[in-house]
């Protein structure tokens, strides 16, 4: 039975929130787009600007392989976060650069490099899949920086039951940077700030 559950919810000008889907089925539509549904219209196509000056270029719509790409960052980085709600620190290890560095509440302001101060909280502090805890990453947004570097930004929302047996939810903002190699991408840097990790009790 699994006990963690993770969301993905998309803000926008034209919705206050749109309908979040589970990890699993996750869909976006590519942040620079910009271009919403209405009927078989898309704003896009109904507005068009003034003619162009004759020497600029249209600009490009992203291409699929760059959805694509910015998709797969969604996707292990909702893996990285299960992995943390799980208590799994095996899965959290191969998702991460045995170099990892970070900046988080728990470290105090310091540089943390190594995978020796998340193994202390994944042995003794987190959830090992007892309790139920529920993540949502609100309104995602990923930079790609060439082929094999990307960067996303989020708020991270997480739901659990305190000692009492009280919900709680926490908040946290996080930047994780990802490099890709030999076909992985493996998260090198990151920076929370707000809530720590593991539930206040």
């Amino acid at each position: 039975m699994q006990l963690s559950s993770l969301k993905v919810i998309h803000k926008d000008p034209f919705t206050f929130l749109q309908e979040s889907t589970e990890s699993a089925n996750t869909t976006i539509e590519d942040e620079d787009l910009k271009a919403r549904r209405f009927g078989n219209l898309s704003i896009n196509s109904i507005w068009q600007p003034a003619a162009r000056p004759q020497n600029s270029e249209p600009k490009q719509a992203p291409n699929s392989s760059v959805q694509t790409r910015k998709q797969e960052i969604i996707k292990v980085t909702e893996q990285l976060i299960e992995s943390i709600n799980n208590g799994d620190f095996e899965a959290y290890a191969k998702i991460c650069d045995p170099g990892l560095t970070s900046f988080e509440p728990e470290a105090l302001g310091n540089l943390v490099e190594g995978h020796d101060f998340h193994r202390f909280y994944f042995e003794n502090a987190l959830s090992k899949g007892n309790k139920p805890v529920h993540t949502i990453l609100l309104n995602p947004h990923v930079h790609l920086i060439g082929e094999d570097a990307a960067c996303i930004a989020y708020i991270r929302l997480t739901q659990y039951m305190d000692g009492s047996g009280m919900p709680r939810t926490m908040q946290s903002e996080e930047t994780r940077v990802w490099h890709r190699r030999d076909g992985k991408w493996l998260n090198i840097h990151f920076h929370r700030s707000g809530a720590p990790s593991v539930p206040i009790k």
